[in-house]
């Protein structure tokens, strides 16, 4: 989001605070800052709920008074002075005094008779420029994410420059509506959640795990063919392996601790693969001869996501990794990410993705967030830079998005909606390899520290799930389908015959399934449309006398003519080229 767009944003989260404080006096102001997809706004309504039904009338009182906000105006003032002016609010008096305690200059910002205590960043020309904007909905939220504390409301809105920009994105949000994972997962029977396993922890049907298989086994075809060689890692470790590596101390809170009944060790299940990983290169000597040592891992992997965080696929507490850990020397690591690159680029192919990466850097304000010397950190964070321009790739800034051992380089794919989401990462780490005290024999027989490279292609196959089924709304390309067709019968007297074809599809390696019940035609195709089967014929007289088979292809109007050889070959084909097409030839 550009500088000038966030401003807009953030001069509409202080036109909605307006807003609800002339409709609601009682209402007492939080916080309204930008976001990525618009703004939002905290407020505490007390014993008075707000509703959905209500943004209607409170957008139209942020239009009556948008016409009036000529300009901001900023006033710096005493911690007294804003503490007298909030006096009756006190989640502002909370804020007043945490920012009294660091120190800083108060600010308050005033458009027409609104003010607002705020660190500034407005539009330059309100009146004008707060038009094309819209609230779309009502949700609850702790006061500073904290559920120990009240629950607000928090209203969420959006804001564009112009009505074209605006009417795409409210395009996109109902597309997304119809596009929803957790939607279509139910409707195509790939996955559900139960109370009883716990939230958070996705149950894969026979067809989502398929699924989730074949994306695996694509991914370990591409590392196998460059010598990635997949090991397997216990989903537990003790607790002193996590204190080496850094993660006990920063991620304590988010990971589950187990405590078993027979020793005083405290274990916890393990939220990532590569402390792990260190001890299978630690478990022999190493000669530089020996690297690089590329090990990959789809080992579950578990986090303790706050409950509120949860969404689906999206966010889940249970998920495994295309993970892969590579050793090398210093002087392999620009072919080793070339390697990964490629790879990579090969994946986002396949999908239609297109993508830029995301260079995540060090938070410069919080310097005590990092592991490691701050000179390393220069050296990475300006090879990562040398790295993207060499490949010619295109990216961007994400200061405050590196990993608490190193840099990061992340890819954003864009979906079919024009949305991004972060998959594949490659990180060059230094800090690990030396908390563990990793070493090679170098060639003049001297010891050497080894780098650690971190890299996943899709990342989370969980959420590369979610990615792929909003991307294609449900419409998988053959590869992935879990039933690429479907065979029906007229009547009970072509049901054996579509029990054979079925089996030869088997043989094949052709995945079908029949529809032999005692329904009509008509009835059956509606269904295969339903569950978007990609290929369905129908067996009747004809089709058995001929041999030929009129194939319904998903979203074509007219069917195909095919022999039994086409079809199966045909199919077959597709499957093997993981193409996107959905022609018989």
């Amino acid at each position: 989001m550009d500088n000038a767009l966030q401003e807009l944003r953030h001069s509409c989260a202080h036109l909605l605070a307006a807003a609800v404080q002339e409709l609601y006096p009682h209402a007492k102001r939080t916080i309204g800052p930008a976001i990525e997809t618009g703004f939002y706004y905290d407020f505490d309504f007390g014993t008075e709920p707000l509703s959905e039904n209500d943004l209607t009338k409170i957008e139209q009182k942020m239009r009556s008074i948008a016409k009036h906000w000529t300009k901001f105006e900023r006033f710096e003032v005493t911690i007294d002075e804003a503490k007298k002016e909030f006096a009756d609010n006190q989640y502002k008096l909370e804020l007043i005094n945490e920012f009294s305690g660091e120190d800083k200059t108060l600010t308050i910002y005033q458009s027409g008779n609104f003010r607002d205590l705020c660190r500034g960043g407005h539009n330059g020309n309100p009146s004008k420029e707060l038009k094309h904007f819209t609230l779309l909905k009502v949700a609850g939220a702790y006061w500073r994410g904290d559920e120990k504390n009240t629950m607000l409301t928090r209203v969420y809105g959006t804001a564009f420059f112009s009505k074209e920009d605006l009417d795409h994105y409210l395009w996109q949000q109902e597309e997304a509506k119809k596009r929803d994972h957790r939607k279509i997962g139910r409707e195509l029977d790939l996955f559900s959640f139960s109370d009883l396993v716990g939230s958070g922890m996705p149950l894969y049907s026979p067809k989502g795990a398929l699924m989730r298989r074949l994306l695996m086994n694509y991914i370990e075809e591409l590392q196998s063919a460059e010598g990635y060689m997949q090991v397997h890692t216990p989903q537990i470790a003790k607790a002193e392996l996590f204190k080496t590596s850094g993660h006990y101390d920063k991620y304590k809170e988010d990971m589950f601790r187990v405590i078993s009944n027979y020793s005083k060790d405290e274990f916890f299940l393990k939220p990532m693969n590569c402390p792990q990983h260190t001890q299978i290169y630690a478990s022999q000597p190493r000669s530089y001869r020996d690297l690089p040592l590329r090990i990959t891992d789809f080992a579950m992997l578990y986090r303790d996501e706050k409950p509120g965080e949860l969404s689906g696929l999206a966010r889940v507490r249970s998920f495994s990794q295309d993970d892969c850990h590579d050793f090398c020397r210093e002087d392999q690591v620009d072919s080793e990410i070339d390697v990964a690159l490629t790879m990579t680029k090969k994946v986002m192919n396949t999908f239609g993705f297109s993508y830029r990466y995301r260079l995540s850097t060090r938070d410069p304000q919080h310097p005590e967030k990092y592991l490691g010397d701050p000179a390393v950190w220069d050296k990475l964070e300006a090879w990562a830079v040398k790295i993207m321009q060499r490949n010619n790739i295109e990216y961007f800034d994400g200061p405050g998005e590196a990993a608490f051992y190193g840099p990061k380089m992340d890819l954003m794919a864009t979906d079919a909606l024009g949305r991004e989401w972060q998959l594949s990462t490659i990180q060059i780490d230094m800090v690990q390899p030396e908390r563990f005290d990793l070493t090679y024999t170098a060639e003049d027989g001297s010891s050497a520290r080894p780098v650690m490279m971190h890299r996943a292609i899709l990342g989370s196959a969980e959420r590369a799930l979610m990615v792929l089924i909003e991307h294609y709304a449900g419409n998988f390309p053959i590869w992935l389908s879990p039933v690429q067709l479907r065979i029906m019968s007229v009547s009970e007297k072509h049901a054996e015959f579509a029990k054979a074809l079925a089996h030869e599809c088997a043989g094949r390696a052709v995945r079908a399934d029949l529809d032999i019940a005692n329904e009509t035609i008509g009835k059956k195709i509606r269904n295969s449309a339903h569950e978007k089967i990609p290929f369905v014929v129908v067996v009747g007289d004809k089709e058995i006398e001929s041999g030929n088979f009129q194939v319904r292809v998903r979203g074509q109007k007219d069917g195909v003519t095919v022999s039994r050889e086409q079809l199966l070959a045909g199919i077959r084909s597709l499957d093997m080229s993981r193409s996107s097409e959905l022609t018989l030839s």
